[in-house]
C-alpha cells in the first residue's frame, strides 16, 4: 500500500507506509560541536533506516567549505569513500587538514555514528587565477531546463530522500543513459542559508537511480556505489543539477555510473560511482 506525505510544504511523491511523514523544511538539524541529526527527507532508497548518499555528500561538502576557508582558493575534487551502512538519526562530521599548502591543501572530512566512520571524504582545494585567456571546454553541454518535462520515473524508489526532489528529463531519457534535470526546494541544514555549492554536490549522487540500467526491487538487482568521485572544473552555481548520465553493468558484478554535471550555465564537472551489482533473493 502506498500513501503520500507531506515534507516541508512540498507534496512529495507516494512513500511506503513504513514513513512517517514530519513537517520539515531541511535534511539535517545542526546540534552543536559537529554533531548532526538526518530528518526523513535524508531517507535513503535501498534500506529506510539508512541515509542516502546525496545528502549526506552535501553536508559533508558544506563542513569543507567551511573548515578554515580561504576566499583565493576553491575546492576541485572530492572524493567519499563509502565505508557501510550510512544509518540515519545523530552523527558526528569532523575535519581536519591532510596537506597544507599555500597553493595546493588535501582537506579530509569524517562521518562517523555510532562509533564508526561511515564516510571519509577527501578534497583537493587549489589556488584560483585567472587563465581566461587559456580556457576551453571539451564536455557538451546538456539542453536547458526549460526543454525538459516532468518525469514521474523515479517513483519505483521509495525513501524521502527522493521524495523530496522535483525531477525533470530531456526526451530520449532511457534506461542506462538518458539527461536530467533536479531540484530540491529544501535546506541542507536547518535554519542555515545553502550555498549553490553544497546545493548542487548535494544532488549529484542521485545519478546511479535516475537512469538505472534495471529497476531496482526484489526479483531484480540491487547496485549500490562503493563511492562518488567529483571533479569540479568550474565552480556550480544555481539550483538546477543537470545529470548527463551513462551506466555500465560489467558481466562480473561490477558496474560504473559516469556523470557530466552541468548547471544552467552548462557543464562544471564529472562525478563517477562504482557499483556493486548484485542478484537479490527471489531472481
Amino acid at each position: 500500500m502506498q500513501k503520500s506525505i507531506e515534507v516541508g510544504n512540498n507534496k512529495a511523491r507516494t512513500c511506503p507506509d513504513h514513513i512517517k511523514g514530519t513537517m520539515t523544511d531541511s535534511y539535517y538539524r545542526q546540534l552543536g560541536d559537529g554533531r548532526f541529526e538526518s530528518t526523513i527527507l535524508a531517507q535513503g532508497a535501498w534500506n529506510p533506516e539508512e541515509q542516502h548518499m546525496a545528502p549526506v555528500s552535501g553536508l559533508i561538502a558544506h563542513c569543507l567549505e567551511q573548515h578554515e576557508p580561504r576566499p583565493d582558493m576553491r575546492m576541485a575534487r572530492i572524493s567519499y569513500e563509502i565505508l557501510g551502512m550510512i544509518p540515519g538519526g545523530e552523527f558526528d562530521i569532523t575535519t581536519t587538514t591532510i596537506r597544507p599548502g599555500r597553493t595546493i591543501q588535501l582537506i579530509q572530512a569524517e562521518m562517523s555514528a555510532g562509533g564508526r566512520t561511515a564516510v571519509r571524504a577527501n578534497a583537493w582545494r587549489m589556488i584560483t587565477s585567472d587563465t581566461a585567456e587559456v580556457a576551453a571546454l571539451e564536455d557538451e553541454a546538456m539542453p536547458g531546463v526549460e526543454e525538459a518535462v516532468h518525469w514521474d520515473g523515479m517513483d519505483e524508489w521509495p525513501g524521502g530522500y527522493i521524495a523530496s526532489l522535483d525531477i525533470r528529463v530531456i526526451p530520449g531519457h532511457r534506461r542506462g543513459r538518458g539527461q536530467a534535470w533536479i531540484n530540491s526546494p529544501y535546506a541542507m541544514i536547518e535554519g542555515l542559508e545553502t550555498t549553490d555549492f553544497v546545493h548542487l554536490l548535494g544532488l549529484v549522487d542521485t545519478a546511479n537511480g535516475v537512469s538505472s540500467r534495471v529497476p531496482p526491487g526484489p526479483g531484480n538487482y540491487m547496485f549500490p556505489n562503493l563511492d562518488l568521485q567529483m571533479h569540479l572544473y568550474r565552480k556550480p552555481t544555481g539550483e538546477w543539477l543537470g545529470l548527463d548520465t551513462k551506466v555500465t553493468f560489467a558481466a562480473d558484478g561490477v558496474g560504473l555510473t559516469s556523470t557530466v554535471l552541468n548547471d544552467v550555465d552548462g557543464p562544471f564537472g564529472r562525478a563517477e560511482q562504482i557499483l556493486t551489482v548484485r542478484q537479490l533473493p527471489g531472481s
